[in-house]
């Protein structure tokens, strides 16, 4: 018959009333009638999907409100997993005529019940063939004594779920069995509900109640649609075992237990199971946005605390700053944004950032006479060895470019983009073997998952939820866990240890009252895509020679630090999103170490970066910005290697550090931040000491105590602060500039070297030495269009000034009442004396100035106040357009002495003795690293102290500590 005879509506009607065979015979007449029966999805199809009494909604019990893709395939793969037992067999291959044995539609129905054949379930299994159905009737079925089954069989509840109960204790040795829609409780002498040490086991539909389920290898099973309250299943040495669309409540232990490494010896069920569980694989449901539990996974979506605040980087023409905006599309997203929305959002950030105006910070020129005076006396300076960094700086266009071309870089990676690059992840992501946990509820009880002893587990779009833990890996165990959701467990979420390893990917781990992943004693696994947020503690912990690759995950909104690295923890952290943490963006503390590359952190209320008590990371190339205090604080005793990062728009300083630290920082760009670029302060911090045990339900303990004697060998190769002594602080490479204050405040109590930075534009000095007992080499520096000096020097402070060049401050460029060596300064430009030597509070001092080149346009070259000791000499001083001296003497010569100076006026606009030519302008930096100063003896790093009292009023620190 044509299809076309009848109304498409009228033949679904018709074949709405067709049973499930009749429809099967009618779709294979011909194309058009198979179209016709698939279009019956959501209604006939959906009828016999929901109406069998052998399985429940396809998406129960996480998401039974919503709809599967398609009711046909989910019936399909219901009618498919049902018949798994009767393939599961050891003879199948040997013997076809036993598979259509099994399959004759004369097999036997016993029933079991007070109106059936047999009064119990003992006597029919004594009767029974192989493959008969057994029916228990509705009622409640006692067994005394425990049950043997050694004929493969069938044992089906009749009616509802909840009409038929078992109090049985079943022993299974027969090769292959199902039980369907009843409710198990233990016997009076057990809780053992069900056993197998053989066999395979099929479970559809069933509720267990107070007991346990053990199946032990070679045996397997296969459990769907069941609900587990207050019971558990054991599985040992599983090859492979699937637990599908279940429901655990209450439990006293874990849930499901998974021990020791899987056997596939004698498991000629393992493979039927691999079939089926990649069939699943390939038809699960995409996850819907408006259902699933999950956040979206485009964006960063909304977390606990409400909508995600994100940042975007806005330089242009009269302006340039890093600035946090509510409401943005993604973090550093496209820069083509609505212009009246950028418009709106510069103008709202003036007034909070008035500093940041990077026009108003440099060199200012008053009058259109004076810049025609600067034409006849300015040296041109360009050309020195800093200058390709300095154009970066000073050009708006070229510093845009840069920061879109970092947010591409960092821009987050999806799971499926890690994967294809990552081979490891990729063969674990797709690997079937031990137990398969899907589509899953955990709740309400004290564990969900338990792997030990060198168990394997896989888990796919579960909830885990108000449990004390969601999953314990452990002895050299392996666990793979998808896209599930876990939260508000009373501990951590994921906890790996001793060993531990395998794939966290694309889960949603939020709200626990611990950390989301814990890693510890030489755990190792690769945590890649996730959500980890609104934790009451730290997002992700690793300690106790804790390892583990950490990537491309979103980890915001956490009470303390995102990532807490300790004792001896060795991460490897790159790609990650860290915003909007209460404390910390990353911590490192107490030796803990780690390689930290290529993250985006930012919007956190403390440092982005906090390294404190021996703490030893690598950061490299990571965006630290829109802090609420510090960029990066390294605190006492903190060290690292600290390299090629931004550090952008923080309210706090960009970098803070104690003298008694010893980082190595180089080749960083520190710019736009509130207060100072680099801080270094003396003064403890009191303030700072953290008792982990305190206020802990879990503490470090443990962990404190191993530390001392366990060091990861495997690592010292490439890990260079492991390999050598650190005795200076070393601050090199750097670009500071456009920052609230001084470009570099620096009140230390230890040796601090300062090489080869490019200081440019910030609203204060451009270097600060208030306090420096032991001596702070300042060489090979280009200073330059600061707001106030370039270089100050308080009294009683040693410092020795070399090979910088010092350019166009709107002050003095040099102002020194301490002690120390100037020489070899390219000292030009500057609004101001181009040096200012002050009386020290020490008589005793002398202050060294030779061999620079100096020029002030509307003061004195040098000007040599009362008082003031020293010895000035063989400098070349250059005429600007002031009409005083340029040498301003002081009235006491005796105590200062001034010789072979050399003072030139212009005769002629380009006088090429008034140039700085031999040798160019300062400073020179001999292939892209400058040579160390003599005090650092080819060491890196220094040492740094704490922080003063205060706020931005009086250039203070915002208060920043780890936890």
């Amino acid at each position: 018959m044509e299809v076309s005879s009848l109304p498409v509506e009228l033949w679904q009607l018709i074949l709405s009333y067709l049973r499930l065979p009749d429809l099967g015979r009618c779709s294979l007449v011909c194309r058009a009638w198979y179209e016709l029966v698939l279009s019956l999805d959501k209604t006939r199809w959906r009828q016999l999907c929901l109406g069998c009494l052998e399985h429940r909604h396809p998406n129960w019990p996480n998401q039974p409100s919503v709809e599967p893709r398609s009711w046909r395939e989910a019936f399909k793969q219901h009618y498919l997993a049902s018949k798994t037992w009767t393939k599961n067999t050891q003879d199948l291959e040997s013997s076809n005529c036993l598979s259509l044995f099994r399959r004759r539609k004369g097999r036997r129905q016993l029933c079991i019940g007070a109106a059936g054949e047999f009064s119990s379930l003992r006597a029919a299994l004594a009767a029974a063939s192989p493959y008969d159905c057994l029916v228990l009737l509705p009622g409640v079925h006692e067994e005394q004594g425990e049950v043997l089954l050694k004929v493969p069989v069938e044992v089906v509840g009749q009616g509802n779920l909840g009409d038929v109960a078992l109090l049985a204790s079943i022993d299974q040795h027969c090769p292959t069995a199902r039980l369907c829609n009843m409710v198990f409780m233990p016997a009076r002498f057990t809780s053992v509900l069900y056993k197998t040490t053989s066999g395979y086991v099929q479970f559809d539909n069933c509720n267990f109640e107070s007991g346990q389920l053990q199946i032990h290898a070679p045996g397997t099973c296969q459990v769907k649609f069941c609900t587990f309250s207050q019971s558990s299943i054991h599985l040992r040495s599983m090859a492979l075992c699937v637990l599908e669309n279940c429901e655990f409540v209450g439990s006293e232990n874990a849930s499901v237990t998974v021990e020791g490494c899987p056997s596939s010896d004698r498991n000629w069920a393992c493979k039927h199971l691999a079939v089926l569980a990649k069939s699943c694989t390939a038809s699960m449901r995409e996850p819907d946005p408006a259902g699933c539990p999950m956040a979206k996974q485009d964006g960063w979506g909304e977390s606990l605390l409400g909508p995600v605040r994100t940042c975007e980087i806005v330089v242009g023409e009269e302006q340039s700053s890093f600035l946090s905006a509510v409401g943005a599309q993604a973090l550093l997203g496209s820069a083509q944004e609505d212009t009246e929305f950028r418009e709106n959002l510069q103008a709202a950030k003036e007034e909070e950032y008035p500093a940041l105006n990077s026009n108003s910070s440099d060199s200012d020129l008053h009058s259109d006479d004076e810049e025609d005076a600067q034409a006849v006396y300015k040296l041109p300076y360009q050309a020195h060895g800093l200058s390709h960094t300095l154009a970066d700086v000073t050009h708006s266009r070229l510093q845009s470019n840069r920061l879109h071309a970092l947010q591409r870089d960092l821009k987050l990676k999806s799971l499926q983009q890690e994967l294809q690059q990552d081979k490891e992840a990729q063969s674990l992501a797709n690997s079937l073997q031990g137990c398969i946990i899907r589509q899953c509820l955990f709740r309400d009880g004290k564990g969900g998952i338990f792997i030990y002893a060198q168990g394997q587990a896989k888990l796919e779009g579960s909830i885990f939820r108000d449990l004390t833990y969601a999953v314990r890996c452990i002895q050299n165990s392996k666990v793979i866990m998808l896209r599930n959701d876990i939260h508000h467990c009373k501990a951590s979420g994921i906890f790996l240890r001793l060993s531990a390893g395998g794939l966290i990917a694309d889960n949603n781990i939020h709200s626990n009252c611990e950390a989301g992943v814990d890693i510890r004693k030489g755990a190792n696994p690769l945590v890649l895509c996730n959500k980890i947020h609104s934790g009451l503690r730290s997002g992700i912990v690793v300690v106790g020679n804790g390892k583990g690759i950490i990537r491309s995950n979103q980890i915001y909104g956490n009470k303390e630090a995102g990532i807490y690295i300790l004792y001896n923890g060795n991460p490897t952290v790159s790609g990650n999103h860290i915003f909007q943490g209460l404390a910390a963006g990353i911590a490192v503390n107490e030796n803990g170490r780690g390689q930290i590359t290529g993250n985006i952190i930012c919007e956190n209320q403390w440092g982005g970066v906090d390294i404190r008590h021996g703490g030893d990371p690598v950061l490299r190339n990571n965006l630290i910005s829109c802090g609420y205090s510090d960029g990066m604080v390294v605190g006492d005793h903190g060290k690292g290697l600290i390299e090629g990062n931004v550090i952008y728009g923080n309210k706090g300083c960009g970098v803070w550090m104690m003298s008694s630290s010893l980082p190595h920082l180089i080749n960083n760009e520190i710019s736009h931040n509130s207060i100072y670029g680099v801080a270094v302060f003396c003064r403890k911090d009191h303030t700072a000491d953290y008792s982990h045990g305190q206020g802990r339900s879990e503490s470090f303990q443990e962990e404190r105590e191993g530390a001392g004697g366990e060091n990861d060998s495997d690592s010292e190769e490439d890990y260079p602060a492991a390999q050598r002594p650190i005795s200076v602080a070393l601050v090199e490479l750097n670009s500071i500039n456009h920052n609230g204050a001084a470009g570099l405040h620096v009140k230390s109590s230890e040796a601090l070297n300062i090489i080869a930075n490019v200081i440019h534009a910030n609203c204060d000095d451009g270097v600060a030495v208030l306090q420096s007992s032991q001596l702070t080499c300042i060489a090979n520096n280009s200073i330059s269009c600061n707001s106030r000096e370039g270089v100050l020097v308080e009294a009683e402070c040693q410092v020795e000034l070399r090979g910088n060049g010092i350019y166009e401050n709107s002050s003095h460029g040099i102002v020194s009442k301490g002690e120390g060596v100037i020489t070899e300064n390219d000292i030009i430009g500057n609004h101001r004396c181009g040096l200012q030597l002050l009386q020290a509070a020490d008589m005793k001092l002398i202050l060294q100035v030779t061999k620079n080149r100096i020029q002030s346009f509307r003061d004195y070259g040098i000007a040599l106040f009362d008082e003031a000791k020293g010895l000035v000499q063989e400098n070349l001083i250059f005429q600007g357009t002031s009409k005083k001296s340029i040498l301003r003497p002081m009235s006491n010569a005796e105590d200062c002495t001034i010789q072979n100076n050399v003072l030139l006026t212009f005769k002629k606009r380009f006088d090429m003795e008034c140039m700085l030519i031999n040798p160019p302008a300062r400073p020179h930096i001999e292939g892209g690293a400058p040579e160390s100063c003599t005090a650092t003896d080819g060491q890196r790093v220094s040492s740094i102290t704490t922080r003063v009292d205060g706020g931005c009023h009086n250039r203070g620190s915002i208060f920043c500590t780890i936890l």
